[in-house]
């Protein structure tokens, strides 16, 4: 995977490539900073291994610590008051149970469920359509602070690579079926 989440480790992401960016540095929120930017590989497997824990109990630290669906944690546990406690706790079943309910929007094994089995589906269909420029610009500019320069130029690549591609593909073999 390569996102910011470390929340895909947790889903089992085998691999999560952080801090891909094509300029190298990232703004900070509501700051006028920006710092330099290194992609950074990190092994699930390697991080286990690591800390003498399995899948199930890196979820549990990160339930406990916050995730996206939880997000601020339990309050007064940090990363090594977590790491101690799934190492103690034999059934992580008994750990949740033991964690305050005050804490968490959602049934904290709900949450743990959810990434040893999140839903998925085969039932979609990708409809690919011209790049909405103004949401883009919305987006990325307005709500994130993005280069408006470099969004433009980067949508105006975007619209004539779907032109290119997808526009000129359909036609194409749309010309050799008929309906």
């Amino acid at each position: 995977a390569a996102s910011q989440d470390y929340d895909a480790l947790l889903f089992g992401a085998p691999r999560l490539v952080r801090n891909l960016a094509i300029s190298g540095r990232r703004k900070l929120p509501r700051k006028n900073v920006y710092i330099e930017l290194k992609p950074e590989l990190i092994e699930l497997e390697k991080v286990l291994r690591a800390l003498g824990i399995t899948r199930e109990q890196l979820i549990l630290i990160g339930i406990m610590i916050g995730t996206d669906y939880n997000p601020d944690g339990v309050k007064g546990i940090g990363p090594k008051t977590a790491l101690k406690m799934v190492k103690a706790y034999k059934d992580p079943h008994k750990l949740l149970k033991s964690l305050p309910k005050t804490e968490f929007p959602v049934d904290p094994e709900k949450i743990f469920n959810y990434f040893l089995n999140p839903p998925i589906t085969d039932d979609y269909r990708l409809e690919w359509r011209e790049p909405d420029e103004k949401r883009i610009y919305e987006l990325l500019v307005v709500e994130h602070d993005f280069s408006p320069e470099r969004v433009k130029n980067a949508v105006e690549r975007l619209k004539k690579a779907y032109r290119e591609h997808f526009k000129g593909r359909q036609l194409g073999l749309d010309l050799w079926f008929k309906r």
